[in-house]
């Protein structure tokens, strides 16, 4: 009986040091994971926000190309041309008069 009492001493504290270790790498291993979370996180906010700026200027662009394709469309109509011509250059027909308020 004393052989085996004394047998369990060293294998115990074997069986200590094993899990310590183990504990050690695990806790290790669990702060590594949370500080890559972490900064993973943080460069997703970072990618969202250039994300929400760039649809808004793609949401401007697409506005504006359509104003200027109806601008185009507009222009290709001689009466547009004549109201354009008559608001911004003052040009009017032959025996027309501009009447002009203020």
């Amino acid at each position: 009986m004393a052989t085996a009492a004394v047998n369990k001493t060293p294998g115990n504290a074997g069986t200590k040091r094993r899990f310590k270790l183990w504990l050690m790498f695990i806790v290790l291993f669990m702060g590594w994971a949370g500080y890559t979370i972490f900064g993973q996180m943080q460069q997703k906010t970072a990618t969202g926000v250039k994300l929400t700026t760039i649809q808004g200027q793609l949401d401007a662009s697409t506005k504006e190309t359509e104003a200027l394709k109806r601008q185009i469309e507009r222009l290709n109509d001689p009466e547009y041309i004549e109201q354009l011509a008559t608001k911004e250059q003052g040009m009017v027909k032959e025996g027309e008069q501009q009447i002009f308020s203020d």
